[in-house]
């Protein structure tokens, strides 16, 4: 990757996904839709994430044995929000991303159904992906996806936590990021706290995120 600039990146918008590329993963309800009713729902989200990521499983009654995908993608940052959802990911494996989404995004849409009692699609069709491939965007991103929440600070369904401090969540890999910040947490919060207020960039970027692609 080149080095950080001081320039607004824009995102490197492809039909192919490659091994050893980092992607923006996201995706809303379909009609705008909530898609997280309550603690419940996030936390099933964020389970099945844990459950491909590293194997582990730990619902009790199930003891189903997952597929660990954590060696072919990593889970760099995320943020769930009511409507939609944002993932920060790195795949080693060209078809990573894919099979790591359609494990979780099935496994949650049959959860929701169930509990609601609803049949269809839950989701705005297939999730889109916008590749980063320089710096000053990979860590532009993290920064964009942790502000999603006004009260992004004390928001419990985002990786913030694990960027401050707070948290040490094993199957999340906050290194690449940190790397680009000598591992200072301290220069880390400032540089997301220096954004809140960068409107004009901050709307620029949701405009070409919603021009991105689907990975199928």
């Amino acid at each position: 990757m080149k080095g950080p600039s001081s320039h607004m990146p824009s995102p490197h918008i492809t039909k192919e996904y490659d091994r050893n590329q980092y992607y923006h993963v996201y995706n809303r309800g379909v009609e705008k839709r909530t898609i997280f009713l309550d603690d419940q729902d996030y936390i099933v989200f964020l389970g099945l994430l844990k459950k491909y990521l590293s194997g582990q499983n730990d619902n009790k009654k199930n003891r189903h044995v997952f597929s660990q995908l954590g060696s072919e993608v990593n889970l760099l940052a995320y943020c769930l929000m009511p409507s939609h959802f944002h993932l920060l990911l790195y795949q080693s494996q060209k078809d990573a991303i894919t099979k790591l989404m359609r494990r979780v995004c099935t496994g949650y849409v049959m959860y929701f159904n169930n509990r609601y009692s609803r049949v269809g699609g839950l989701f705005q069709g297939r999730y889109k992906a916008s590749s980063i491939n320089r710096d000053e965007y990979l860590h532009h991103i993290s920064r964009y996806i942790h502000l999603n929440p006004r009260n992004y600070k004390t928001w419990p369904y985002s990786s913030w936590s694990n960027y401050s401090g707070e948290k040490n969540t094993k199957w999340l890999k906050t290194e690449p990021i940190m790397m680009l910040f000598a591992g200072n947490r301290e220069k880390y919060r400032k540089f997301v706290s220096d954004y809140e207020d960068s409107k004009k960039e901050l709307d620029a970027l949701k405009w070409q995120l919603a021009n991105g692609t689907e990975l199928v």
